[in-house]
């Protein structure tokens, strides 16, 4: 094909979901634009990608506020971003060619210009694309990571995850089965997520719906107690968490969701001194620090994809004009999985 011919097939502008303003609690459709902008040209050592899945993650909530975090602020009035999938539709980099799937971080919007050294490929050979934004990407890796790393989950351990029914959680509870857990315990909203975390091998779940999570947890655990606590929500089920550890517990704190839309500052658990007695260990974390467990991780989930150990969930949304509606929905746990908007 020549350059002149390739020249007239690629885009020059791109659809993308802006910020167009900083919401105040829940986000709302108006806090989001559809719009049309430029591509750049493409330069030495660039590929542009038509994208095929964007993942929206709770995460993002709080990039959304003007506030200084682990993550840049979103800029008003410009291109969201976030975890992407896509497929090379013109390259000038070595090491990538035209007709590759490649992950990269400029979601939200379905053409994009990127630096191939901020590329990774995706390995369609184990797993369709959209795997690896989830099962096999970044949202496995804080799974394994969470769990093995920090946690530092052994055989024989019983480990209750909260969200246990979203991207992370389903997966870090079928991890501790497949590593020797002696019980699983999961979290969820509704009656067909708990069903579908016994389908996934979990020992017990409740919905928190139900009645109070210390309750719930403490008839789930029984006398034995809990040692792993792998936190997505906070609040509640941290507070529950706490009183159900046994000595020498550890608390792996991802996320706390029951949170992030919060106006007023959220209090601590009240019995947060159980911590000294038991000697316990609460630990945060983001998964951009455990990059280096990569390659291991891959090795190990493909295997237990492979052999159906490991099982997991996509709610799909397609549309990118649905990108913002499927990210509240998001938040208001309507995604049984990973949530993915697929363009």
């Amino acid at each position: 094909m020549s350059a002149n011919t390739e020249t007239l097939t690629l885009p020059a502008t791109t659809r993308e979901i802006q910020l167009a303003s900083r919401p105040h609690g829940r986000p709302v459709p108006e806090n989001f634009r559809l719009a049309e902008s430029p591509l750049p040209e493409l330069q030495d050592g660039q590929v542009l990608v038509r994208n095929l899945f964007i993942s929206v993650d709770p995460y993002m909530r709080g990039r959304m506020n003007d506030v200084k975090s682990y993550s840049a602020p979103f800029a008003l009035d410009a291109a969201m971003e976030g975890g992407a999938v896509g497929e090379v539709i013109a390259s000038r980099a070595e090491g990538r060619a035209v007709g590759d799937t490649v992950v990269h971080s400029l979601g939200w919007r379905e053409y994009a210009v990127v630096d191939a050294a901020a590329t990774a490929p995706a390995r369609t050979d184990l797993a369709p694309a959209s795997a690896f934004l989830g099962a096999l990407g970044m949202t496995g890796l804080t799974a394994y990571a969470g769990l093995l790393k920090v946690a530092e989950f052994k055989p024989g351990d019983a480990v209750f995850v909260s969200g246990a029914a979203g991207a992370v959680g389903s997966l870090v509870g079928q991890i501790a089965k497949a590593m020797g857990a002696s019980r699983v315990i999961g979290s969820a909203g509704s009656p067909e997520k708990v069903a579908r975390l016994l389908e996934l091998g979990f020992d017990a779940a409740f919905n928190y719906h139900d009645g109070p999570v210390a309750e719930q947890l403490a008839a789930a655990a029984g006398e034995r107690g809990i040692d792993v606590y792998f936190d997505n929500v906070g609040g509640e089920h941290l507070e529950a968490a706490l009183s159900t550890l046994t000595v020498g517990g550890r608390v792996a704190m991802c996320g706390a969701i029951a949170q992030y839309n919060s106006t007023e500052p959220t209090p601590a658990p009240r019995n947060l001194m159980l911590a000294i007695g038991k000697q316990l260990t609460l630990k945060g974390f983001l998964v951009g620090s455990y990059w280096q467990h990569m390659a291991e991780f891959v090795e190990t989930m493909s295997a237990w994809l492979a052999d159906g150990t490991v099982r997991y969930d996509e709610t799909v949304v397609d549309g990118l004009e649905n990108a913002p509606q499927a990210f509240m929905d998001l938040l208001d746990g309507a995604n049984t999985g990973k949530m993915l908007v697929r363009l």
